[in-house]
């Protein structure tokens, strides 16, 4: 049942995706060419994913998902190295290629070859992280 209710959650997810414009590159650069041809509708999509989790976080304490395990605490703290690096990269990727990794699997069923290079890249980002960054914090002394 769990999978099920995963796998229904990844559908609904990439349809939003597909609808909202999300998996567009072209629509997605025009949103962050704040000095060219802006396009602010995706706006909206973001404030569509914001509010109803600011709603579910508050919702959320002393309750549990009706399919096991917990639900996890809010981010606590303020921003640090590991947040701001990520956010940085993420961005830098976001503007570059205009998908971020959910588009990004979601373009797949009929993004050709660049969704896979693009899936590649990620993976290939994914992997080599943990030893970069373990490599990082023994350098600077932060192990």
């Amino acid at each position: 049942m769990r999978i099920l209710t995963a796998a229904l959650c990844g559908a609904l997810f990439g349809i939003g995706l597909y609808i909202s414009g999300m998996t567009d590159t072209k629509k997605v650069q025009g949103f962050l060419d704040i000095t060219g041809v802006w396009d602010p509708t995706l706006m909206f999509v973001m404030g569509g994913a914001l509010v109803p989790m600011a709603i579910a976080w508050r919702l959320t304490p002393g309750r549990s998902p009706r399919n096991g395990g917990s639900f996890p605490p809010p981010p606590g703290g303020g921003p640090d190295r590991q947040l701001i690096t990520g956010a940085v990269l993420f961005g830098m990727g976001w503007g570059l290629v205009g998908l971020c990794p959910g588009p990004a699997m979601a373009s797949l069923t009929y993004g050709g070859i660049g969704g896979l290079v693009f899936l590649a890249a990620i993976s290939a980002g994914m992997l080599a992280a943990p030893p970069v960054r373990r490599h990082l914090d023994t350098s600077a002394g932060l192990s």
